[in-house]
């Protein structure tokens, strides 16, 4: 079985792929080492910001999109680009937070992704903060104690009840260990016992992630369609920025 150290991102545990049977990943044993070779800034920017907005709208259903506020990275984090008025948050995640630890910094990753009100309160917040301190030039190790130290201090939030993800998006590109992430939904959780949801069990299509440093836990669930409409079965494209 492969190792995998649960970081606090739900979307950069390629466990789920594992489990899906989408996807083999080998993880590099020296992945924190190498997260110190950061490519320049603007190496992970979208010079598009037009493009940037469509591709993190497509994490979920236009229903469900076109009246979210979307983000786009700048030099220093999340930027608001477009406000909406349904709560609900579209983003592209980066490799920081959407890739597996040996692509930390591989500047294409590409990861599409839509967040509810209550996720963007509390989830969305951790996202954020990782990105930042990523910008700032922390390595993976130097991310992984401060992010957990946060959450001991009580500098970010629980999960607030309710808080989901759209992870529909056809297009995108997760990283060399997985190009294309499958189009699914995630449920997120402070603590909560994973056989309450029937994860990870034979036959079970839920995948669970428990993460007790950050008391994180997190539920995956595939869906059947992508964000589209089309069938999940319909090769996905991946964007090469």
């Amino acid at each position: 079985m492969l190792e995998m150290k649960v970081y606090t991102s739900a979307i950069k545990n390629l466990a789920l792929l594992v489990v899906f049977g989408w996807a083999s990943v080998a993880m590099a044993q020296d992945a924190a080492k190498a997260s110190t070779n950061m490519p320049p800034i603007d190496k992970f920017l979208m010079a598009d910001r037009d493009a940037e907005i469509a591709l993190a709208r497509s994490a979920a259903p236009e229903s469900v999109s076109r009246d979210a506020d979307v983000l786009v990275l700048g030099s220093h984090g999340f930027e608001t680009a477009v406000k909406g008025k349904n709560g609900f948050v579209c983003i592209v995640g980066r490799s920081w937070t959407s890739a597996a630890d040996a692509d930390f910094m591989d500047s294409k990753v590409r990861v599409p992704m839509c967040v509810n009100a209550a996720a963007a309160r509390s989830y969305l917040l951790r996202i954020t903060k990782i990105t930042e301190l990523a910008l700032a030039g922390r390595t993976l190790a130097q991310l992984n104690e401060a992010m957990a130290a946060a959450v001991a201090k009580k500098e970010l939030p629980l999960m607030e009840p309710g808080s989901m993800c759209y992870m529909m998006g056809k297009q995108g590109f997760g990283g060399d260990s997985a190009p294309h992430w499958p189009a699914h939904l995630m449920f997120f959780f402070s603590d909560t016992d994973l056989a309450a949801w029937g994860a990870n069990q034979p036959g079970s299509p839920i995948v669970g992630i428990a993460d007790p440093a950050e008391h994180l836990t997190q539920f995956v669930i595939p869906t059947q369609q992508w964000s589209d409409g089309t069938e999940v079965s319909a090769s996905p494209t991946h964007v090469h920025q």
